[in-house]
């Protein structure tokens, strides 16, 4: 039976390995941003706040599972504001369903938002954060519909909806 054992040569290849693993790692997570924001609280306060869920996707860039939020059949008047701050950050009427799994815009409030470029996942997108709170929201994409050609694709954990009572 072959003894296997391993050389000098093998643990430079092991080491190799980790470290190309650990320069993937570190380019696949969010980078914080470096803006200020206005509405700024402790880790833990937004840990107590948002809960587990909205914490990982507001404040650590998580996405939930696609065709999960129950905005995504969230038809009436009104707004979609920010679960971190509740800003305003889009309007029922620029909804539509992009066939994604995530609730979906073409259009955000004026001064709703702002982005961010993104490289996690070693990939290159833009990212739409709060612009009161920084809150991760989700990503916008050159597919959408006309008259904007955008489709902001967003995480329905980090909005509720407010209606507008008729």
């Amino acid at each position: 039976m072959h003894n296997p054992r391993i050389d000098r040569r093998g643990i430079l290849a092991m080491a190799g390995a980790g470290g190309i693993a650990a320069v993937a790692w570190n380019a696949s997570a969010p980078a914080a941003s470096a803006r200020r924001f206005e509405i700024t609280r402790a880790d833990g306060e937004w840990r107590r706040l948002l809960g587990p869920q909205r914490y990982a996707i507001l404040r650590q860039a998580a996405t939930e599972r696609a065709g999960t939020s129950a905005l995504l059949n969230e038809h009436r008047r009104g707004a979609f504001v920010c679960a971190g701050c509740g800003l305003p950050l889009f309007s029922s009427t620029t909804k539509y369903d992009s066939r994604t799994g995530w609730p979906s815009f073409y259009r955000p409030l004026p001064k709703a938002i702002v982005t961010e470029e993104d490289r996690s996942l070693l990939m290159r997108r833009t990212e739409v954060l709060c612009r009161r709170c920084g809150g991760h929201l989700g990503h916008v994409f050159e597919d959408g519909p006309k008259p904007t050609g955008l489709r902001y694709c967003i995480n329905g954990l980090a909005l509720r909806f407010r209606a507008v009572q008729a």
